[in-house]
């Protein structure tokens, strides 16, 4: 793969897409192929507006091998899937040379079950129940059984997103989990099945979309899920830690061991060994509540103890299940019953052995789930170094990897070495140990200095723990006032939005305010598009969640610094662990943290060469304090002022068109 030969093919991708050539997807497009075609690994930051999925999927099709292109969100997923790839593909047909193959991979309980369809699912006590009279559930779920049956006879995808409209309630009655799959060999809907045909489409094909949490499995946890592959793209690659430390995360409580010894009492040969699971439940929902919430840094005995008597109990129920048969007659209630009762033993096992190298903690969430433990990796690093990174070739992107104008922190956390990092022509040779890497950024096509202005508000008290004060209150009026609405607010807690949205219709009624949470959030985004005089108000998933370009989103206001919670029990502990290790904690780790979410949330702002405004946070620490300088670094670099009355003007004049 030559570079001329990429530049080529992007410039005819490109002017039969109707675009127009940007110095910066070509650069990124380059570095791409290179990357493959050394088996280098890329870490490259392309800002808004760069077509960065374009200049990652053209080289992708001209690379030797089948590529994986894996996202955080299904918002890119169902952009790749639906529109770049169909648009390219189609561009590129008279290019026969090419494997123009693409499928896309997701979770089994992404797809409809056809098993759960046509014969129902055991409930608690091991009975067939087709679930559907449940109140106006029914006529939904009949709705969705209808579809599927429909897109099983036309060879559809069968997936959730193509689906008729629902709530996760009535999806959860026509699929199941990996663990509640019978697998295609022993259910007698296997060769319909529609996660079976998803996976034997990817096999055919050069590239496969999938997301994280899936790539993590099949890499990190080494279950099969996606076809051989020998290079990666992650895009949103700033989600990536997350999401595997999300897909690494384990939770229990007493009812779901309760339910796992229910669900085998119908199956095991000795009923015993059931009442002895129930038992061991009864006595674990007793010790969580004597247990203090938060994270627990030493398993006290009585912990220890119950959970060493569930997992022991866990362990003898699954020892009691007859041996499964070979053909799927009778075997899901075993099968799923079975997998229930694994699940708790693995899950507690875990639990039980108290390993440095995870994080335990008890939460506590009232009448929607009592008392329940949780348990994730204290790092992903090391497992994304050793199982992804160590075996395949990776590009790693996203609008916001350069975090104080260095590559190296987020790469720390991906598994890459600063040492590693190839800065001159002389290539490093790659080992088992050595990873070399490099990085790049290929800027954006905005002028960040015209088109944004950085507002803080040095005048105002530092935030606390009490809520908004009644002067960061009155900035956010005067703020929207003079913007004449066209605001959308970023708030670090759902209480601070609602408190700001109640304030706002009090003074301003003549606006349309909306806060997150009153209507779902699609609804809400289109009545913000549809009106400038409108404001919204929301938490973390406006932060990243959202795409609004133009006059309606001329004013971001962010309330505070996002820096994680002090009694965040993971964060908490990566904080210290970095200490411990000769590291900067805060820095390391709430700082980084807060510097992505900042920078995702000020990039709301701009998303076209046309868009103008205003970012203004309300927290005075980001031009007072000492890591100041490293979050203002990671931010598009916009014009920056803490004069109200500058910023005041700057909005009127853009309201007044």
């Amino acid at each position: 793969m030559t570079d001329s030969a990429v530049r080529t093919l992007l410039a005819e991708a490109v002017e039969a897409l109707g675009g127009s050539t940007r110095e910066g997807q070509i650069q990124m497009a380059e570095a791409v192929a290179d990357a493959l075609e050394d088996e280098r690994h890329l870490v490259v930051q392309a800002g808004t507006g760069t077509g960065k999925s374009l200049a990652y999927l053209v080289p992708s099709l001209l690379h030797r091998n089948r590529v994986v292109i894996a996202t955080a969100t299904l918002a890119l997923q169902h952009q790749l899937v639906e529109r770049d790839l169909p648009r390219l593909m189609g561009t590129l047909e008279h290019r026969r040379e090419l494997p123009t193959t693409y499928a896309v991979l997701k979770g089994r309980s992404n797809y409809a079950c056809l098993h759960r369809i046509r014969e129902g699912v055991p409930d608690d006590t091991g009975t067939l129940s087709m679930d559907v009279q449940i109140g106006g559930m029914a006529k939904k779920v009949l709705e969705l059984r209808e579809w599927a049956e429909s897109a099983s006879s036309a060879g559809e995808a069968g997936d959730k997103d193509s689906a008729p409209r629902h709530t996760e309630r009535e999806w959860r009655q026509v699929s199941v989990s990996a663990r509640d799959c019978l697998g295609a060999a022993k259910c007698p809907f296997g060769e319909e099945c529609f996660a079976e045909r998803a996976k034997e489409k990817a096999a055919k094909s050069h590239l496969v979309v999938t997301n994280h949490s899936l790539l993590a499995i099949d890499a990190i946890e080494g279950i099969p899920m996606i076809p051989e592959y020998d290079a990666v793209v992650i895009d949103e690659a700033h989600e990536l830690v997350a999401r595997v430390t999300q897909a690494a995360t384990d939770e229990l409580g007493a009812g779901d061991v309760d339910r796992a010894a229910r669900r085998a009492r119908r199956h095991v040969s000795e009923g015993q060994a059931a009442d002895d699971l129930a038992d061991a439940s009864d006595e674990l929902g007793l010790t969580l509540r004597e247990t203090a919430v938060g994270r627990i840094d030493a398993l006290p005995q009585d912990l220890l103890d119950a959970l060493a008597r569930v997992r022991d109990a866990a362990r003898a129920a699954l020892s009691a299940f007859p041996k499964q048969k070979d053909d799927g007659d009778g075997d899901a209630g075993a099968k799923q019953a079975k997998g229930m009762v694994q699940e708790v033993f693995d899950v507690a096992e875990r639990m039980a052995a108290g390993a440095q190298s995870d994080v335990l903690w008890l939460s506590d969430g009232g009448d929607r789930g009592g008392f329940r433990l949780h348990v994730a990796p204290l790092q992903v690093w090391g497992q994304l170094r050793d199982k992804l990174l160590t075996e395949k070739t990776a590009v790693l992107t996203s609008a916001t990897l350069k975090l104080g104008g260095d590559f190296s922190g987020i790469a720390s956390t991906l598994g890459l070495k600063p040492s590693e990092l190839e800065t001159g022509d002389a290539p490093t040779e790659r080992t088992e140990t050595v990873l070399p890497w490099r990085a790049l950024d290929v800027g954006s096509p905005f002028d960040y200095g015209r088109q944004g202005i950085l507002y803080v508000a040095k005048h105002l008290p530092q935030p606390g723990r009490d809520g908004l004060s009644q002067q960061a209150l009155n900035e956010i009026v005067e703020l929207i006032d003079a913007a004449d609405g066209r605001a959308l607010g970023l708030f670090s807690s759902r209480r601070a939005a609602e408190q700001a949205a109640d304030h706002v219709r009090a003074k301003l009624p003549h606006l349309t305010t909306l806060a997150q949470g009153e209507a779902q959030l699609a609804e809400l985004a289109q009545q913000f598009v549809s009106d400038p005089h409108t404001v919204l108000f929301g938490t973390l998933t406006l932060w990243q969640g959202l795409d609004v370009p133009g006059d309606t989103c001329q004013l971001v206001i962010i309330d505070r610094i996002p820096f994680p919670r002090p009694d965040d029990p993971l964060m908490s502990a990566r904080q210290r662990a970095a200490d411990q290790a000769g590291g900067n904690g805060f820095m390391q780790v709430a700082a980084t943290h807060a510097a992505l979410l900042l920078a995702q949330g000020a990039g709301r702002l701009i998303r076209t060469t046309s868009d103008r405004g205003v970012v203004a946070v309300l927290d005075p620490r980001l031009a007072t304090a000492r890591y100041g300088s490293f979050l203002k670094a990671s931010l598009p670099p916009m014009w920056p002022t803490t004069d109200p009355a500058v910023v005041r003007q700057a909005l009127a004049r853009l309201a007044g068109g």
